[in-house]
């Protein structure tokens, strides 16, 4: 393929998810932007993925899965030394947890020396997320190193916060995400983390916050009541669609890969928004991260439905 118009990076995990309560799990993939690369890719966005898997079957098998899905892989790395990475979903009365064995991963070792620097400039988007700088220092260093090479190169930037408290102290995570989000161009927080993050409540003033830290959008998601979208000179409250859900594993991802892909095709971020809304209450339907993700045909019925109403 061409250079990608999206290039995201972080850390993709081998999921095995919980499909009923006698212990049974369905071996998947996962990786919040592993999955916002595969969502963006089926939106119809020419897409890469930048990252460090190890050399075992569980890479092998990621390898596969993006050439499935036209995702090009050209600039993810083997190692040798360590592992690719797994997590585990289950499911209870308070919605689904997840419970990591990413230490020592091959994603974690990577550094600012790994970057592919002419690949990220030549983008129009570079997708990071807080998970992407969260699983180590150098991890951490090489998201902070490939914004400014994006910035540089006028290549947008997007972030969506991912905060995982259980693999940084919060106070971490504020500073470097923080950082990170004021060298941002589209900010995709869910408002659980932007809470945590901001110290604010109200939708309309986090989204205040980061207009003010320098984004030009703002895509605060809000569950199934949909998300708030602003810029500096509007915002609107874009409606949810309403599914049957049995699964939210990976919905936000969903939506930020559509976000983007359909920003990218119409340069309309409300526009954009509802087309993601729709992608990701869709994904809710079926277990796993990335096997119900629907493909754009998928997003066009049921928008078509919708507005047949």
């Amino acid at each position: 393929m061409s250079n990608p118009q999206i290039v995201c990076m972080g850390e993709p995990l081998v999921e095995f998810n919980q499909v009923d309560e006698k212990g049974h799990y369905l071996r998947g993939h996962g990786g919040d932007t592993s999955n916002c690369a595969i969502a963006a890719a089926r939106a119809g966005a020419a897409v890469g993925y930048v990252t460090a898997l190890g050399e075992d079957e569980f890479g092998d098998s990621f390898m596969r899965l993006w050439a499935e899905n036209g995702v090009d892989a050209s600039q993810v790395t083997r190692d040798s030394q360590a592992h690719t990475g797994i997590y585990f979903v289950t499911h209870g009365g308070n919605g689904h947890v997840f419970s990591y064995l990413r230490a020592g991963s091959a994603a974690s070792r990577m550094g600012p020396h790994d970057l592919p620097r002419s690949y990220i400039e030549n983008a129009e988007i570079l997708h990071v997320s807080g998970i992407s700088m969260a699983i180590s220092a150098s991890a951490s260093d090489a998201v902070l190193e490939a914004v400014q090479i994006a910035r540089r190169a006028n290549t947008k930037v997007s972030f969506d916060t991912n905060l995982r408290l259980k693999l940084w102290p919060l106070e971490r995570a504020r500073a470097l995400i923080g950082a990170a989000m004021r060298m941002t161009d589209i900010a995709l927080p869910g408002l659980e983390d932007a809470e945590q993050l901001t110290g604010l409540s109200e939708p309309d003033a986090i989204a205040d916050h980061y207009l003010e830290q320098g984004a030009g959008i703002v895509a605060l998601t809000l569950g199934k009541d949909g998300c708030l979208v602003a810029t500096p000179d509007e915002r609107r409250r874009v409606p949810g669609t309403r599914v049957e859900a049995v699964d939210a594993t990976a919905a936000g991802d969903t939506f930020d890969g559509n976000f983007l892909a359909e920003f990218l095709a119409h340069d309309d971020p409300f526009r954009a928004a509802r087309f993601a809304n729709a992608a990701a209450a869709l994904s809710t339907r079926g277990y796993g991260a990335v096997a119900p993700m629907p493909m754009r045909q998928a997003v066009l019925d049921a928008l078509a439905t919708e507005g047949a109403r």
